[in-house]
């Protein structure tokens, strides 16, 4: 059971989470915020489920996950035009702040895959899914969806990357709650850096990338490319060097050629 007192005494945040929804079930974190009619208008809402039944992962793939044991939650952004004019980069902030939060409680080196996965020793422990709702082409409100596999023991299914869990890796449990509060004090650091200066938000993303500069492979549906992962451009597009040209790349999975 997840202790909501021993998460808010090392939440250490202006706005995100202040306002903290629990839930034993649910359908989809990300959906219950997105819908304005469920009556969260908050900024920084933020809602965490012990289990959903029809989480999201991206490119409408389903997002299994035990429940009980890892982290289900979704951030709810309602007023700021300056982050949603670089809404494509709140999932570099997003994998950021997974990382270092899981580097600096658990030493554990991380390794951020574009454009939302965060892995240990080559294994996913989180992903992360960007919704929002628009009206006249303008973003109203824009949920972040980010899961994290922290006390699972097995996986089953087929899998792009295969999933680990913060406690296989470690060998032992972890404390939810440090984990979380802690993730949500790194990510308002960084979207406060994000709309000051998004190069250097981008710079340390890559800083944690490995396979920059690495021959890789990229699949959207049923097209596939390959090249070299030349860079990451201001809006945090995927450069792919290939050999007439470099591409600009907006959506696909990426992997090791």
């Amino acid at each position: 059971m997840f202790n909501i007192e021993n998460f808010d005494i090392k939440l250490n945040t202006e706005f995100i989470g202040r306002n903290f929804i629990y839930v034993e079930e649910i359908d989809s974190t990300n959906t219950y915020l997105l819908a304005k009619e469920n009556g969260h208008n908050i900024n920084g809402t933020v809602i965490l489920a012990e289990k959903q039944t029809q989480g999201k992962g991206r490119k409408g793939r389903s997002w299994y996950s035990a429940p009980d044991v890892n982290l289900l939650f979704s951030i709810l952004l309602t007023k700021d035009k300056s982050l949603f004019n670089n809404a494509n980069l709140i999932n570099f902030a997003a994998s950021l702040a997974v990382s270092i939060s899981v580097e600096n409680l658990y030493q554990l080196k991380t390794d951020l895959k574009w454009p939302n996965d965060v892995l240990v020793n080559g294994k996913k422990i989180s992903g992360i899914l960007i919704e929002a709702v628009s009206q006249s082409g303008k973003i109203e409100r824009l949920v972040l969806g980010i899961g994290i596999n922290v006390n699972q023991n097995s996986f089953q299914g087929s899998f792009n990357y295969l999933p680990t869990s913060l406690k296989n890796e470690l060998g032992k449990t972890v404390d939810r709650e440090k984990l979380l509060a802690d993730i949500l004090n790194n990510l308002e650091l960084l979207l406060e850096k994000l709309k000051k200066d998004k190069s250097v938000l981008i710079e340390e993303w890559k800083q944690r990338c490995r396979m920059l500069g690495n021959r890789i492979t990229i699949t959207d549906n049923e097209t596939e490319k390959s090249g070299i992962f030349y860079d990451i451009d201001e809006n945090g597009f995927l450069l792919l060097q290939t050999k007439d040209e470099i591409e600009k790349i907006h959506f696909g999975d990426v992997s090791l050629y």
